[in-house]
C-alpha cells in the first residue's frame, strides 16, 4: 500500500509548550509533543492520563434510566423472578454477557444466559430468543450489546410479561423499543458525560450503579474489568477518558490476575509468559472468542468466560482455537475470492466504495472479508451473502468517513441494519442489492473527502537512531494502551541504510527482516517490515531511504527494542 505521510513541525509557540509539558513529565522532548496532541496541557492532565484512577469513573446514575433499571433488577432479585443475561454473539457482546452473569451469579442463583444463534436467529433479539424466555419462566431479561432497534420483538415480550433493560452503545432511531429502561450513551436525550464505551463498558456501568445501590464494595467489581479491557480492545472504541481508565486497569487485571477463562485463552495463544498489550487481545484473544460465535455459537464463548475450572477452561479453549483456525482457512479462501470479484467490477478507478455480494459465501466470516478489501482498496466496503432468503452484510470503513450514515441513507432498501461509525450491518431482499449498490456507492462520492480515499500515515515525530533507546520505548509505554483517539505512535527516520545484513523472510517470502544504521549513530536497529518484501531490492543497493515505524520490545532480546516498519520510501 502507497501511504501518504502526514508531518507538521510545530508552529514555535506550540514547540515550546511540548518541550515544557515534557520536561514536567521527565520524558524525551519527542514525547512533549504526544501529550499536546492528546489535549493534555497542565500537569493535573499528565496525571489523570499516565495514572489512570478508578476513582475517576463517572457516577453510574448520571446515565439515564440507570436508577429504573437498579429498582427492576432489586426487584426482580426481592421477587425471585428468573433472569435472563442476552447478548450478541461478538466479542463486546460474548464479554458482557459474561461479566454481568459472573457479577450477579455471587448474589442470585435463579439467573441464565443466552446468546442468538448467528444462523438461525441472526443479530440482536429474536423471537425465538424470547419465546425461549417464556417458556423457561424469565421475567426479566437484561441484553447487552444490541436492543436498541428490537422494538417489535421487546413489544412481543411485553405481551408475553417480560420485562427488558437495554445496555447498548449502538446509534438508536427515532422510535425506541418498549424497554423498562436503556441504558445507551448514544440517546439523543443523553446526558452521560462519556459517550463511547463499548457494550460492555454499558454492562460494567449498570453493575456499578447496582453495586452502589446494594452496598457492594467497589472491589468486587476488580476481577470483571479484563473482560471490559478485551471488549474495548475488540470493539475498537476510542481508548481516552472513561474506556481508558477501563483498559488501563483491565489490561493490569488480565496482566496480573485474569478470569479463569481468559487463562486458558491466553495460554492456548502462547502468551502465557509475556505482558499482554491491546494489539495481543486484538490480534490474539478477541479472534479466538469471535471465532465461536462466526463457525459454531458464541454460547460456547461466553461458558468459557465464565468457567471457574482452568482444566474444563482449557478444553473449552482448544475447542474454540479450533474454530478459530477453521475460520482463518475459509477467511483466507473468501477473501481471495472477493478480491477477484471486485477486479471485475466495471470502472472500479472510478469507484468510491465496494459493495460485492456472493450468495455462497459463510455469513459468520463476511465482516472480516468486509474490512480486508477496505485494507486492500482503501474505501468503504460492504460484503454480502444470502441466509434465511435474505441478502446480509457487513460493511467497513476508511479512516474518518461514517459508513453507519451511508448505510442509514438507503434505510427505504433495508429489513434491518445497524451500528457505528466504522462497522454496520445490514439486511435486505436480494432483489434490492443492485439499487443498494448504485445508492450506496452514490452516498458514498458525494460525501467522502479526497484525503479519506487515501491511506496515510500521521508522523509523530522525526528521530534519529539515537534516539531510539530501551529507555525512550519505556517511557512511550507510559502512553498505553494505545487504541483509537490515542494511536500507537509513528516516528520517522529519514536517509537510513541497511547495514548488509538485511533479508526477505516469511513463509511466502512476503516480509523484511532489517538491520539499518543511520549517519548520526553507530546503532544498527532490527526492524520488520510486514508485506514489504517489494522493496528489498532497492534496500539492497546501498542506496538511502526512509522509513516510518511503531518502537515495539524485541521479544527475542530483552532490553533491546525493534522497529515495526509501516511504509519505506526511497530518498530523492
Amino acid at each position: 500500500m502507497n501511504y501518504k505521510w502526514n508531518y507538521e513541525p510545530l508552529p514555535p509557540a506550540a514547540a515550546a509548550q511540548a518541550e515544557e509539558l515534557a520536561r514536567t513529565a521527565g520524558i524525551h522532548p519527542a514525547l512533549g509533543r504526544l501529550l499536546l496532541d492528546r489535549g493534555i496541557t497542565d500537569e493535573a492532565g499528565m496525571k489523570r492520563f499516565f495514572r489512570p484512577q478508578l476513582t475517576d469513573l463517572h457516577d453510574p446514575f448520571l446515565m439515564n434510566d440507570m436508577q429504573t433499571a437498579v429498582e427492576r433488577l432489586n426487584n426482580a432479585m426481592g421477587r425471585k423472578e428468573r433472569i435472563l443475561v442476552y447478548g450478541d454473539y461478538d466479542v463486546d457482546g460474548c464479554t458482557a454477557v459474561a461479566l454481568v452473569f459472573k457479577f450477579l451469579r455471587q448474589f442470585y442463583s435463579n439467573i441464565d444466559f443466552y446468546i442468538p444463534d448467528r444462523y438461525e436467529e441472526g443479530y440482536g433479539i429474536s423471537r425465538k430468543g424470547v419465546d425461549y424466555a417464556d417458556e423457561t419462566g424469565v421475567k426479566l431479561i437484561i441484553v447487552l450489546d444490541c436492543g436498541i432497534k428490537a422494538v417489535e420483538e421487546i413489544t412481543y415480550a411485553r405481551e408475553l410479561g417480560i420485562d427488558f433493560i437495554i445496555c447498548d452503545h449502538h446509534v438508536p432511531d427515532d422510535i425506541i423499543p418498549p424497554a423498562v429502561a436503556i441504558l445507551n450513551p448514544k440517546r439523543r436525550d443523553n446526558r452521560y458525560p462519556y459517550t463511547h464505551l463499548s457494550g460492555c463498558g454499558v454492562g460494567f456501568k449498570f453493575m456499578q450503579a447496582f453495586a452502589v445501590s446494594n452496598g457492594i464494595e467497589f472491589n468486587k467489581l476488580m476481577s470483571l474489568l479484563d473482560l471490559c479491557a478485551v471488549s474495548i480492545a475488540s470493539d475498537i472504541v476510542p481508548i481516552m477518558g472513561e474506556n481508558r481508565i477501563l483498559a488501563y486497569h483491565g489490561l493490569r487485571q488480565l496482566n496480573t490476575n485474569p478470569s479463569i477463562g481468559l487463562q486458558a485463552i491466553t495460554q492456548v495463544c502462547g502468551l502465557n509468559d509475556r505482558e499482554l498489550s491491546i494489539n495481543d487481545i486484538i490480534f490474539k484473544i478477541g479472534p479466538r472468542i469471535n471465532a465461536s460465535g462466526r463457525m459454531q455459537n458464541g454460547k460456547e464463548a461466553v461458558e468459557l468466560l465464565v468457567e471457574k475450572d482452568f482444566a474444563k477452561a482449557l478444553e473449552q479453549a482448544d475447542r474454540i482455537n479450533l474454530y478459530n483456525e477453521a475460520r482463518k482457512d475459509l477467511d483466507k479462501q473468501m477473501t481471495e475470492q472477493a478480491i477477484e470479484q471486485v477486479k471485475d467490477l466495471p470502472r472500479l478507478d472510478e469507484r468510491r466504495a465496494v459493495v460485492i455480494y456472493n450468495e455462497e459465501w459463510h455469513k459468520g466470516v463476511i465482516g472480516i472479508v468486509a474490512s480486508r478489501l477496505t485494507e486492500q482498496y482503501y474505501r468503504p466496503a460492504v460484503v454480502l451473502t444470502r441466509s434465511e432468503g435474505m441478502a446480509t452484510g457487513s460493511a467497513r470503513s476508511v479512516s474518518g468517513f461514517d459508513v453507519y450514515k451511508a448505510v442509514q441513507s438507503c434505510s427505504d432498501l433495508l429489513e434491518n441494519f445497524g451500528g457505528h461509525t466504522y462497522a454496520a450491518g445490514l439486511t435486505l431482499r436480494v432483489e434490492n442489492v443492485e439499487e443498494f449498490s448504485r445508492r450506496f456507492e452514490a452516498y458514498v462520492t458525494e460525501h467522502i473527502l479526497d484525503e479519506q480515499t487515501q491511506a496515510s500515515l500521521d508522523i509523530d515525530g522525526i528521530l534519529d537512531f539515537k534516539d531510539v533507546t530501551f529507555h525512550f520505548y519505556q517511557e512511550l509505554k507510559r502512553f498505553a494502551p494505545f487504541g483509537p483517539c490515542n494511536a500507537r505512535p509513528v516516528f520517522c527516520t529519514r536517509r537510513v541504510y541497511d547495514y548488509g545484513t538485511s533479508k526477505v523472510v516469511g513463509r511466502g517470502q512476503e516480509h523484511i527482516k532489517l538491520e539499518l544504521v543511520d549517519n548520526k549513530s553507530n546503532n544498527v536497529m532490527n526492524g520488520i517490515a510486514f508485506g514489504q518484501s517489494s522493496q528489498a531490492r532497492y534496500i539492497k543497493t546501498k542506496r538511502a531511504f526512509d522509513i516510518c515505524y511503531a518502537i515495539e520490545e524485541n521479544t527475542h532480546k530483552r532490553g533491546e527494542v525493534q522497529l515495526q516498519i509501516e511504509d519505506i520510501r526511497p530518498c530523492e
